[in-house]
């Protein structure tokens, strides 16, 4: 007999009925025996915070290493790679730099010892807040990326909030872009994080207009397209994305950070695809792999079968204020079983409610994405006895 929880429900006049769920049995997905080949595949992971520690909003992260790594070996089980110390991770939202440094020098040796790719996030969040000069923002970037190199992990230059207080120009933006790509050792990602994602981040590339601003990223790539694996693009536009994928240097990926539309980005248009560096990824691993294992097959309808059912449960963890996503992350992690309690650094699990996130229950169980239903049963009854809806 199947698990049944009494979920609620929001109504047109503002009030909340209570409706039983029935739960599903899992999805029936297909473990890889190693990494998926027909595309690259990152998943922006979460952290999860020590049970007992003084998790709350200002306090250094204290992190649960055991658990999150666990939760990274879980993301290689499904032959995906890791995206490190995102903002997926709460980069700027309550992991420090301190926690961030241990973070990927940790992952990397995780992924070292199981054979898992690995990327991680340099940026200059360890800087004070607000404008600069153009030479320290460079610094904060060097030492960050000192640190990714160190570890071993493939860099992804994440955008930074100092620069877009700092940079007056496109030129601005070039100028510390260029000495950074100069002095890589190897290939890395640009990340181009919109402002639904970090509102701090708007007019990046030295234009508020979307145009203009691609136009001066596309300069920027192929001025250094030697030194550019690829570009994560998060602006939830996805004829945006196309756009931008024809008029890239050969060679160069686009990682789709598109979680509003990835199924249609990752399968292409017959000319152009997408790679994938997906926060949504993290909670749909099994769905994600079994889904890329059937395109390395050439298999379109068992791609469509296993990722299509998941495109709304994504656009509902993403949906505005599209960066507290890591707020439906982080309960999904733990309704697996992933954590040991519904807990994020900083205090960060209250971002959202608990009538979204019975949605985002609802959702990822009609999606096949809750992998022991009565696990997941039992700790939503709990959360939601908590927050005012018990039986």
């Amino acid at each position: 007999m199947s698990a049944v929880v009494r979920l609620p429900v929001p109504l047109p006049d503002g009030s909340v009925e209570l409706r039983e769920h029935a739960l599903r049995a899992p999805g029936a997905w297909e473990r890889p025996t190693g990494e998926v080949r027909s595309r690259r595949a990152f998943a922006a992971a979460h952290v999860v915070p020590r049970a007992g520690a003084d998790n709350v909003p200002g306090a250094p992260a204290d992190v649960d290493w055991d658990s999150t790594l666990a939760f990274r070996r879980h993301l290689w089980s499904w032959g995906l790679g890791v995206a490190e110390a995102m903002d997926t991770a709460q980069r700027g939202m309550g992991l420090d730099w301190a926690a961030a440094q241990e973070l990927i020098r940790r992952s990397a040796a995780e992924a070292r010892a199981v054979g898992g790719r690995i990327a991680a996030g340099a940026g200059t969040d360890h800087m004070p807040p607000g404008a600069a000069t153009l030479p320290r923002v460079r610094a904060a970037y060097e030492e960050q990326l000192a640190v990714v190199e160190g570890s071993g992990a493939q860099v992804i230059l994440m955008a930074s909030r100092q620069l877009a207080a700092t940079a007056r120009s496109a030129e601005e933006y070039h100028e510390v872009y260029s000495a950074l790509l100069q002095q890589a050792s190897g290939k890395v990602i640009l990340h181009w994080l919109g402002p639904m994602f970090d509102p701090a981040l708007t007019g990046y590339w030295g234009y508020e207009d979307v145009d203009s601003a691609t136009a001066s990223f596309l300069q920027l790539v192929r001025d250094h397209a030697a030194k550019v694996d690829g570009v994560k693009v998060s602006l939830l536009d996805a004829q945006h994305e196309a756009g931008l994928r024809r008029r890239l240097p050969e060679g160069v990926r686009v990682y789709t950070g598109d979680d509003f539309n990835y199924p249609e980005l990752i399968l292409g248009d017959g000319e152009h695809d997408s790679d994938a560096l997906l926060g949504i990824f993290a909670a749909i691993a099994p769905a994600a792999s079994t889904a890329l294992q059937a395109l390395d097959r050439d298999d379109v309808a068992g791609y469509e079968a296993a990722l299509k059912p998941t495109l709304e449960l994504a656009r509902h963890v993403f949906a505005a204020p599209t960066y507290h996503y890591k707020a439906g992350i982080a309960f999904l992690a733990w309704l697996n079983g992933f954590q040991p309690g519904h807990a994020m650094v900083g205090g960060l699990h209250s971002a959202r409610s608990a009538v979204h996130q019975a949605e985002t229950f609802r959702l990822a169980d009609e999606a096949g994405l809750l992998a022991d239903p009565d696990l997941a049963a039992a700790r939503m009854r709990c959360y939601l006895d908590v927050h005012g809806f018990g039986a």
